[in-house]
């Protein structure tokens, strides 16, 4: 038998700086801004964990829903931070309020000018999807 002294190498053994891991919520309806939102915040110095990379739109129906949905809600639990970007659907909404059950912080975006930029606002002035604008109190 034939050992070898060298050890194994590679670049990703050595890039291991800790950063925050974000989770990035957003609409449906900017499905298709997901990358954008992603790139904004690795230039942020976070880690994103986006729900539409990781899953696709529900696993483009493979899997049950639920089982999707149960996923998303379990990185949603690890991470550090919240930042919802865009409109709130009913789904971000849910996503707002299990965060907020956690104690952690959650900053809102404006993505409206996208690709050119993406802007931090106040929570009070975050737009809701029509069936969520009666609960814009509960952000």
């Amino acid at each position: 038998m034939v050992f070898s002294l060298t050890e194994f190498k590679h670049i990703a053994k050595d890039v291991q700086e800790d950063r925050k891991v974000v989770f990035t919520a957003q609409s449906a309806r900017n499905f298709h801004q997901r990358m954008l939102i992603c790139k904004f915040a690795f230039g942020q110095g976070v880690v994103p964990v986006n729900p539409f990379n990781t899953f696709g739109y529900y696993l483009y129906e493979l899997v049950d829903r639920n089982a999707v949905r149960n996923g998303n809600n379990n990185l949603l639990k690890r991470c550090d931070e919240l930042w919802v970007f865009g409109e709130i659907s009913n789904g971000v909404l849910a996503e707002i309020q299990m965060f907020k059950k956690l104690g952690k912080p959650i900053k809102y975006f404006d993505i409206s000018q996208l690709p050119e930029s993406i802007v931090e606002i106040a929570k009070e002035k975050a737009i809701m999807e029509e069936d969520t604008e009666q609960f814009k109190n509960e952000l």
